[in-house]
């Protein structure tokens, strides 16, 4: 009956480290969790960042194209008679 009492036991003490183990890893695994949410966040911020120094960045540009520097004179040149096309369009349409 003894051996019968040191495998329960030795049983006993496996399956507590085994649930201890089991603890460890579900802690990882929600701090494993948690990095990938910030790690989301931080692409999210970024991704608009990006979109806004684009859009701003798109901005100079045709600011710099209208003001007619040397480097842009075919773009503002464009730029302009785009901008004459679309008024003629609304002078158009507001004479009908």
């Amino acid at each position: 009956m003894s051996g019968l009492s040191e495998i329960v036991d030795s049983l006993e003490i496996k399956l507590e480290k085994l649930a201890q183990k089991v603890e460890k890893l579900q802690k990882q695994n929600q701090e494993l969790e948690n990095e990938v949410s910030r790690s989301g966040s931080a692409f999210n911020r970024q991704s608009e960042e990006i979109v806004l120094l684009k859009q701003q960045n798109e901005s100079l540009r045709m600011a710099n194209s209208l003001l007619g520097s040397d480097e842009n004179k075919r773009e503002t040149k464009l730029k302009i008679n785009s901008l004459i096309r679309e008024i003629d369009y609304c002078i158009a349409q507001l004479s009908d």
